[in-house]
């Protein structure tokens, strides 16, 4: 109907496809310049066109070509990537109310990013908005996320860095709560596709946080930030970003989980967590412990699994006779003796 002019006006029984959906909601919002776009998105996308552009786009590029670019098919589907890992990252409870955000590198200094104030639970394509490097938005009818300056400076840092997710999944921000990171040698999984540091407490979406999460992304790709959450970086694509909040959260509920059991926790040999890292290492992955000694690759610090209590400071000692509790037992004991007699 809108590659043919007629229009969008849906009969009562027609079934409208999500797809669609979307399309009709672009249009409603963005009104008749996405009509033209949208057919080209609604017909079948060829593998040419969710290819990127043959020509390398900078925040410099003529606005024309950015907002071709910006509403061809290649830039949809990474829009829709977007939005498929917010709802996963909704559904899983690592973000509330209109917490977290992502970003996707598509071209020398500029990403597509989510909005701000809007729940990952509901993104939308349209949402999304066109960013440069230095944080100034491009393109898109909704306000950038108030954090991208982190992600924007990780890409700066790290060129491999292709997608970023940050969010707040509650196990492993337990950890970062605390300031410490998960201890090491338990999971396979955890060691091959996460390498996790901490970074210090800044104001989220300050200069000085995104600095210090970017000087950390040459040895790790999943950083803790004290108080606050988790932010993750892929060479690959976004979603491998959002499986290493999986992945990571995954491993902190069950070694908490594995440290309230009561046993002691195993943990790899020196010969075998040098085989997973050179699995890791093939696969492209930074960590800190490449070329490391077998002795020092499991070394977790002074973290100790399970419940601990802590004395008071000063005061009665906590372990030994309670005078009054002593007195009323004897009581006690003397009358059930006196009615046995």
């Amino acid at each position: 109907m809108i590659r043919s002019g007629q229009g969008v006006n849906i009969p009562a029984d027609a079934i409208v496809t999500p797809s669609a959906r979307e399309l009709l909601q672009d249009i409603e919002t963005n009104g008749a310049r996405v009509i033209a776009t949208g057919a080209a998105s609604a017909a079948p996308a060829s593998a040419d066109k969710l290819s990127p552009p043959t020509k390398k786009l900078t925040s410099k590029s003529p606005k024309s070509e950015l907002e071709a670019f910006f509403n061809s098919p290649y830039a949809l589907n990474l829009k829709e990537q977007i939005c498929a890992m917010g709802k996963r990252l909704w559904q899983r409870e690592y973000v509330d109310g209109n917490g977290g955000n992502m970003a996707i590198r598509v071209g020398e200094d500029i990403a597509i990013c989510t909005p701000t104030l809007v729940s990952k639970g509901s993104l939308q394509p349209s949402d999304m908005c066109l960013v440069d490097f230095e944080g100034n938005q491009l393109l898109g009818t909704k306000k950038r996320t108030s954090e991208i300056l982190m992600h924007l400076q990780m890409m700066k840092k790290q060129p491999k860095a292709v997608a970023t997710c940050h969010c707040h999944p509650p196990y492993a921000t337990a950890f970062a709560i605390v300031g410490e990171a998960p201890p090491t040698c338990m999971l396979p999984e955890y060691e091959v596709f996460c390498s996790v540091g901490v970074a210090p407490y800044r104001t989220p979406g300050s200069p000085e946080m995104g600095k210090l999460v970017a000087d950390m992304t040459d040895d790790y790709n999943t950083i803790l930030m004290a108080n606050h959450g988790v932010v993750t970086w892929s060479h690959n694509n976004i979603e491998e970003a959002y499986w290493r909040m999986e992945i990571v959260e995954a491993y902190c509920r069950t070694i908490v989980v594995a440290g309230q059991l009561g046993k002691p926790i195993n943990t790899f040999t020196g010969p075998q967590m040098k085989e997973i890292l050179s699995i890791k290492k093939s696969l492209g992955f930074v960590d800190p412990r490449h070329g490391l000694k077998e002795c020092e690759l499991c070394d977790s610090g002074d973290w100790r699994p399970g419940a601990t209590c802590q004395a008071p400071a000063s005061g009665e000692p906590t372990v030994g006779l309670d005078p009054e509790a002593e007195a009323a037992v004897k009581a006690i004991t003397d009358q059930i003796l006196a009615q046995m007699k």
